[in-house]
């Protein structure tokens, strides 16, 4: 049965510039070791998107309509329906040294940031620096290879996924508990200082209102731990560390 708009899927993909063939993001650490452009410090596993609500490209939500279920499928994506056609009117010359005291040290293809916009550096010469404040990808067709790995449609499921959304914790940390229409989520001690943790707070409210109707009530408990005791309980259970 096709997906439906709303539906809370985990979707493995990685992506591609079809004229030549490089990976700009993936979901598989795999994929990203073969391309070079792994990152150590963040977890390769599915991403959740809720299917036809612009948490992907719309020409990656438009096919996602017609996919079931552990479908494996090849999507072509072209500009109109990715990141835009390239835009001439957004490309700037300017002056080299308005770029800061860190001016002389970028390079061709350095992403910088000017009145608040961010910028590619295409050129840089006779004291002046180009700067297109086109999106990287606008005008590229893209190739997706997709796989819907599953649908969630189960309440526990549904909370953790939407916790992991907002809220860096792998799924050891993630407690909470459901009474009813309420829902007790418990937030351990290294969240508390999360830049924006009270707007986080009221996202993470408000979608799983979306996505759980039968949940009025979000209720956000702080758990503060003894680490003094941590430390006891971890020389006790290794005695040869004490």
């Amino acid at each position: 049965m096709p997906l439906e708009k709303g539906s809370l899927i985990l979707l493995d993909y990685t992506a591609k510039i079809k004229d030549n063939g490089n990976i700009i993001e993936t979901t598989i650490e795999e994929d990203a070791k073969k391309s070079g452009i792994h990152d150590a410090s963040r977890r390769y596993e599915p991403k959740l998107i809720s299917v036809g609500e612009g948490w992907v490209l719309k020409g990656l939500d438009e096919v996602l309509f017609s996919a079931n279920e552990g479908d494996r499928i090849n999507v072509e994506i072209p500009p109109d329906k990715g990141f835009g056609e390239r835009d001439p009117s957004k490309i700037r010359i300017i002056p080299q040294r308005k770029l800061g005291e860190k001016a002389d040290e970028i390079s061709i293809g350095d992403e910088v940031e000017m009145e608040k916009r961010k910028g590619i550096v295409r050129y840089i010469g006779s004291g002046r620096v180009q700067l297109d404040f086109n999106h990287r990808y606008a005008g590229r067709v893209l190739l997706y290879d997709i796989n819907v790995v599953k649908k969630i449609q189960a309440v526990d499921e549904k909370v953790r996924s939407l916790m992991k959304r907002w809220i860096p914790l792998t799924d050891d940390k993630i407690q909470f508990e459901t009474k009813g229409p309420v829902l007790e989520l418990t937030l351990p001690q290294e969240t508390f200082l999360l830049d924006g943790i009270q707007i986080i707070k009221g996202a993470v409210s408000n979608e799983i209102f979306k996505y759980i109707p039968s949940i009025k009530t979000v209720r956000f408990i702080e758990e503060y731990v003894n680490q003094e005791d941590i430390q006891k309980e971890n020389k006790d259970a290794n005695p040869e560390k004490k």
